[in-house]
């Protein structure tokens, strides 16, 4: 999946979205009607009470998130219903425009309709109710082989993919902007979730309330484990610091402190003193989903260093500082052998604890009755998944341990003496999320007036939907069929996990919408600077 930090890392390369430096009024006025159009079209033909999937096919027959949806569902995970309330409000605050503001109120009370009681969110939201829901996951869920989380209907909220936070980062915004009640109060229920979620260690779980007892193909679950998957601790932080700042809650600085020493306690002991995905209650690395086994990680190392500084920064404790040379060298201990390098990514995913060893994930089979992950020492014509620059980030230490604790906390958000948490804008940068279309596409500058001739007659920005999933035919056989060859992303046709094929269907995409929205948000704002 691709991660909101994981995108920002990539985006250090990717040019912020900004319009080219001469902006003539008639081609201003162009953008803001195509903008009007696209807004019009994907607000009164592709939302569901409000809220919207990743991608649609034109008559609307067949749509997905992660997974294909029901024409009754709403996805929470980016680029999905939050970001789209994004950015109406990024869209209403360059043009003044109410009816970007009207499409952002609607968002945000679809996400109010589908909040959890406990104040969260889950993936997905059904307006058909939870019954409906169930049928889903028992269904198209249950069969997707790789998408273990989608298997079983938990009945709770997530904070993966960031789904939780999404909502809420969102709702904030939409509340400072309105100061509806309604939104004021979901804003509050998110905030006490997110408190109340927190484990005795200062972590927290990937979903919460505690569910049933589930097994995870014969291991416990893992749902309720210590966790930095996906960014669970970054983003629950984050969020609780832009609450501190903008909501003027002192009361969630507690818990963001227990939080940062949880995660300084979470690196590992030589010989291997890096960060695991999950871990036990005793800050052990643990097994997550079948394919993400017990390991330290270099890629969660590295933004574990990157998070050590800013607690440094947050805070001016030294302490933060103290095994990051130790964690440092171990990344350059186990770097994946040249000849496994791949497209810049140069380290594998998971090292085994004590021994170094690098693990390799396997599975056998074809779908989610049949098949099955497996792990051993195998790198045999393994791959690097994960590119870290460790020069940078030896100077991003260096540079950063230089400051005394008084400089170092002199423009702290935690101290209330930084910048804002809360931009002007939002969507600033392409957005993909964890969509594979919008990944494929590879979003890059794209000439504002070649945007406004690229709307069709409908009001949308066809988009090749490359991405597609089987259809739900029932359970799987329990042998896989004769012939059958894996081709990684998705098994047999009983398989409904998404894959990617050389072409598709010509289709309706939230992310491309999301994008090209930016692009001309971008040219409004600065036609309207001086």
């Amino acid at each position: 999946m691709l991660t909101r930090r994981a995108c920002l890392a990539a985006a250090a390369a990717t040019p912020l979205l900004t319009a080219p430096p001469v902006a003539v009024a008639a081609d201003v006025e162009a953008a803001r009607s195509a903008m009007r159009r696209a807004t019009r079209f994907m607000t009164e033909q592709a939302a569901t009470n409000g809220g919207y999937v990743w991608s649609y096919l034109p008559d609307f027959s067949r749509r997905w998130g992660e997974m294909e949806a029901w024409p009754s569902m709403i996805w929470t995970q980016a680029p999905g219903t939050p970001e789209m309330g994004q950015i109406f409000l990024d869209a209403w605050r360059a043009t003044g425009e109410a009816q970007y503001l009207d499409a952002a109120v609607v968002a945000g009370d679809a996400l109010i309709r589908g909040q959890h009681p406990s104040g969260g969110w889950n993936y997905v939201i059904d307006f058909d109710g939870e019954a409906s829901l169930r049928r889903w996951y028992e269904t198209v869920g249950k069969n997707g082989w790789r998408l273990e989380e989608f298997q079983h209907y938990y009945g709770n909220a997530t904070f993966d993919d960031h789904a939780t936070v999404e909502c809420g980062r969102f709702l904030l915004r939409l509340a400072l902007a309105t100061h509806l009640p309604r939104v004021r109060a979901a804003v509050d229920r998110t905030i006490a979730f997110v408190l109340d979620s927190q484990l005795p260690s200062g972590g927290w779980p990937q979903r919460w309330p505690r569910a049933d007892e589930f097994h995870n193909h014969g291991r416990p679950d893992y749902s309720g484990l210590i966790t930095l998957n996906d960014e669970v601790m970054d983003e629950n932080i984050d969020f609780l610091l832009l609450v501190l700042q903008q909501w003027g809650r002192a009361d969630v600085e507690p818990a963001i402190r227990r939080a940062m020493a949880c995660y300084r306690g979470l690196q590992q002991p030589a010989p291997t003193p890096g960060w695991a995905l999950q871990y036990t209650p005793d800050f052990k690395p643990a097994w997550g989903r079948t394919y993400e086994p017990a390991a330290v990680s270099p890629h969660v190392t590295a933004v574990a260093i990157e998070r050590m500084l800013d607690f440094y920064r947050l805070t001016g404790d030294r302490g933060f500082l103290t095994r990051l040379d130790e964690a440092l060298d171990w990344l350059a201990q186990v770097e994946a052998p040249a000849a496994a390098h791949h497209e810049g990514r140069n380290y594998f995913r998971y090292v085994e604890p004590e021994t170094n060893r690098f693990i390799a994930v396997h599975r056998r089979g074809s779908n989610a009755q049949n098949g099955e992950y497996y792990v051993d020492y195998d790198i045999t014509g393994q791959r690097g998944e994960k590119h870290i620059d460790l020069p940078r980030l030896r100077r991003r230490v260096e540079q950063v341990a230089a400051l005394t604790p008084e400089d170092a906390v002199r423009q702290s958000a935690l101290l209330g003496r930084g910048p804002s948490l809360l931009p002007d804008y939002v969507i600033t940068r392409p957005q993909g999320g964890s969509d594979l279309n919008v990944a494929a596409s590879r979003p890059g500058m794209t000439p504002v007036t070649l945007l406004i001739e690229e709307l069709n007659a409908e009001g949308y920005w066809p988009v090749e939907l490359r991405t597609t999933s089987h259809a739900y035919r029932g359970d799987g056989p329990v042998a896989p069929p004769p012939g059958f060859v894996d081709r990684g992303q998705v098994g047999d046709e009983w398989d409904t996990s998404p894959f990617t094929e050389d072409s598709g269907p010509m289709g309706i995409s939230t992310g491309a919408y999301i994008n090209n929205m930016a692009w001309l948000i971008a040219w409004v704002r600065q036609a309207k600077s001086p």
